[in-house]
C-alpha cells in the first residue's frame, strides 16, 4: 500500500508516492538521496544518527514514517549551510575535532541546533544533558562538547541566535 505525500526538505517541496511504512529516514536517504542523515542503530532509537527537524524540533528520523512527515518541514543536516556558508556548528565541529569518523555528527548537530535556540549560552552539563540521546564511539565527546560551546559563543557574539533551515 503507497500514499502520497508532500514534504518541505531543506526548503524544497517533494511530492511522493511512498509505501505507508516506509521509515522518514529511508525516505530522507533513499527517495531524496540526501545521505548525510545517518541509519546507525537499526532503526531503534538509541543512536541519534538519524537526527533531523521536524518543524524545527529536533527527531529521530528511524522513529516516523514518511507519512507522518506529510504536510511537514524537514531539516536535514545538508540543510544548515546557506550559500555554501557553514552554520556555526558545522564549522565548530571541524575547527574544534567534534568529529571523527563522522557517522554520529550529523544527528549531533541537528540537536545541538535546536538546543541551542532554546538555550544559546549553555554550561558544559546542559550541552552534555542536551546530546545525551545522540552516541559517538570515536571522540570521547570533549571535542562534540567543546564544539557545541564555541557554536554557542559565536552565534551570541554575532547576535544572532540558531535558527532551524525549516
Amino acid at each position: 500500500m503507497t500514499r502520497e505525500i508532500s514534504v518541505t526538505v531543506n526548503g524544497t517541496v517533494y511530492r511522493k508516492q511512498v509505501p505507508v511504512r516506509l521509515l522518514l529516514v529511508d525516505f530522507i536517504r533513499d527517495v531524496l538521496d540526501l545521505t548525510g542523515t545517518h541509519q546507525g542503530c537499526t532503526y531503534e532509537g538509541v543512536c541519534g544518527a538519524c537526527t533531523v527537524q521536524l518543524n524545527g524540533e529536533a527527531v529521530k528520523s528511524c522513529m516516523m514514517l514518511a507519512v507522518q512527515a506529510d504536510g511537514q518541514q524537514v531539516t536535514t543536516i545538508e540543510g544548515l549551510a546557506r550559500n555554501g556558508v557553514l552554520h556555526p556548528l558545522q564549522k565548530a565541529f571541524k575547527e574544534h575535532h567534534g568529529l571523527q569518523c563522522g557517522f554520529c555528527t550529523s544527528g549531533m548537530i541537528m540537536n545541538a541546533e535546536e538546543f541551542l535556540r532554546t538555550n544559546p549560552r549553555p554550561t558544559e552539563d546542559e550541552i552534555r544533558h542536551a546530546l545525551i540521546g545522540n552516541i559517538c564511539r570515536c571522540t570521547g565527546y570533549q571535542g562534540i562538547v567543546a564544539a557545541v560551546s564555541a557554536a554557542a559563543e559565536e552565534m551570541s557574539a554575532a547576535g544572532t541566535p540558531a535558527k532551524s533551515g525549516s
